[in-house]
């Protein structure tokens, strides 16, 4: 039996066991892409500790446990593992963006604060939003900022960021979310003014830095606009991560789902896409299992 075969007979038995890391490692060595597991979706409360989440991403051929802040760091640093998209510390997160003037100054100390870390760390990126169109974003009643001031506000607010952001090597990725679905604060995000595609692409070109991507959530560009691999194609000067996730519901990448994933992996490959794919799903079977599933689809 030559290497080639003894591999694939490996990641065969592993694929059917699931929980050997050795196992794991081959599969991470025979998979086309950095898979990445979104820690909110399968730690904390009743779900899985951190610590237990890292062990199954090596388990699964997973390089990475993403949207952590530098202080869980450490954890993932004791398995070997990297953070391929770090959480933002701003209070309000999803709300208090670059979109509002009000915010820029503690958002432009909070994420170089986050950039120093994750360049301390080597690990590349930082998530960024534009956020809540409202002046207050908890109050819809308190006016609203205009889509041109939105765009200004938001250039302005990351120009600001980005020296140190290229100084250290670490990217600033700006998240497209969904406004759509009010069903739970994790599946859409009512009033939030990045959902539109085309703007969060505008921010991030009008910037003007290597150091500034995109955040392509294919669940949330699904619900907003739909006509997902045309997208990645006209994005992919500016793409800087990928997160995944079943439309409608936010589930499991199965049958049940509309999105067809094998295509957009296969876009993907013919992209040269070479950056993570995060996995930020809310499973509603066994959770172990449709993660198995999902990095299948990208292996």
């Amino acid at each position: 039996m030559n290497r080639r075969t003894l591999l694939k007979t490996s990641l065969a038995a592993g694929l059917l066991a699931g929980t050997q890391t050795l196992q794991g490692e081959v599969l991470m060595n025979e998979t086309k892409f950095k898979q990445s597991l979104a820690s909110w979706c399968y730690s904390g409360g009743d779900k899985w500790t951190l610590d237990r989440l890292c062990q199954i991403a090596k388990e699964l051929g997973c390089s990475s446990v993403e949207l952590v802040t530098p202080a869980e760091f450490p954890t993932l640093q004791k398995h070997g593992l990297s953070c391929a998209m770090s959480g933002n510390t701003m209070p309000g997160v999803f709300k208090t963006g670059f979109n509002n003037l009000k915010y820029h100054d503690e958002l432009v100390e909070r994420t170089g604060k986050v950039i120093e870390a994750c360049a301390a760390a080597k690990f590349p990126n930082v998530i960024g939003f534009i956020g809540y169109k409202y002046l207050e974003p908890e109050d819809p009643k308190s006016g609203t900022i205009s889509r041109d001031d939105a765009i200004a506000n938001s250039i302005k607010g990351l120009k600001r960021v980005m020296p140190i952001a290229e100084k250290l090597g670490v990217n600033v990725c700006i998240e497209h979310l969904n406004s759509r679905d009010g069903s739970h604060p994790m599946k859409g995000h009512p009033g939030y003014q990045g959902d539109d595609l085309e703007l969060v692409a505008e921010v991030i070109r009008k910037v003007g830095s290597p150091r500034c991507k995109l955040l392509f959530d294919v669940y949330h560009v699904q619900i907003m606009h739909g006509d997902v691999i045309r997208r990645l194609e006209e994005c992919k000067d500016i793409l800087g991560h990928i997160h995944t996730a079943g439309n409608p519901g936010r589930g499991e990448l199965d049958e049940n789902q509309e999105l067809n994933y094998k295509a957009i992996a296969k876009k993907l490959k013919e992209m040269k896409y070479d950056a993570f794919v995060g996995h930020e799903f809310l499973a509603t079977k066994d959770p172990l299992e449709c993660l198995k599933q999902a990095v299948q689809l990208f292996a």
